[in-house]
């Protein structure tokens, strides 16, 4: 069970989110870190952050973006790993979308404290990813998936109107235009560990998401025992709503604002 100073920080950061599922019992206090590393999903690239980067900076923590390949999930999980060898200490993982991926490989190391997941896929370990995610509505932004010599883009129809809904059009049209072309299969690569059995969890629900069901966010959040919030956001909560999602990782690190 949380303790109520867990719960007490995190009504604050996260004042009108909706708090969900009980923390592990070893996040009843989140250990103060300094050091956050930040893991893009699909379709994007470490600019995705950008909203969110400079709330954390504030906050007096040492942040790194990871520029994730997506060329395979090895190299993907090579690359965090690079990032995190670079930390001088106790280190958070944050993750967005397929990123989660990553982070549920790569946080069974021990500088790894905790693991944030924001509209995140987090597969325990040899989990067929795709076939859990076929139990649940398809988002329409999937229509839009192109592929070309082996990987993917969204089309802009799909990325404007289902993969950055509730996001600015100027800002989506710039996020369109740097995303980052995706294996096309990554999305089926699995994973050897999922760390969230052993790391107290985090993890954000976007509730107007057209590209992750938020039923299937909901599922892996119970199923990890996560601390949950639910934001009336689409995919790109991280760049609608970055205060409550730099709120979440706040609270994670063990910070007060």
């Amino acid at each position: 069970m949380k303790t109520l100073r867990t719960l007490t920080v995190v009504a604050a950061l996260l004042a009108g989110s909706l708090g969900a599922q009980t923390a592990p019992a070893l996040a009843a206090a989140p250990v103060k870190v300094k050091n956050v590393v930040l893991v893009h999903g699909a379709w994007a690239d470490g600019s995705s952050w950008s909203e969110v980067i400079p709330r954390l900076q504030a906050a007096g923590l040492h942040v790194t973006a990871v520029q994730n390949p997506l060329t395979s999930l090895e190299d993907s999980v090579a690359a965090t790993r690079r990032a995190l060898a670079q930390q001088d200490g106790p280190t958070i993982l944050v993750a967005h979308s397929w990123g989660g991926t990553v982070i549920s490989e790569v946080g069974t190391d021990p500088k790894v404290t905790g693991l944030v997941y924001i509209a995140a896929r987090a597969p325990d370990a040899g989990e067929d990813f795709v076939a859990l995610s076929q139990k649940f509505p398809t988002g329409p932004a999937r229509a839009g998936v192109q592929e070309h010599d082996g990987f993917t883009k969204l089309s802009e129809d799909a990325f404007l109107k289902y993969f950055a809904n509730g996001v600015d059009r100027k800002t989506a049209e710039v996020l369109y235009a740097v995303q980052e072309p995706t294996a096309s299969s990554l999305f089926t690569g699995r994973t050897t560990a999922a760390a969230w059995h052993s790391k107290p969890s985090w993890y954000a629900v976007s509730k107007q998401d057209y590209t992750i069901n938020p039923d299937l966010e909901r599922f892996l959040a119970k199923r990890m025992n996560a601390t949950t919030i639910e934001l009336d956001a689409g995919h790109l909560s991280l760049v609608s709503q970055p205060d409550k999602v730099a709120g979440l990782i706040l609270a994670a690190a063990g910070q007060h604002e």
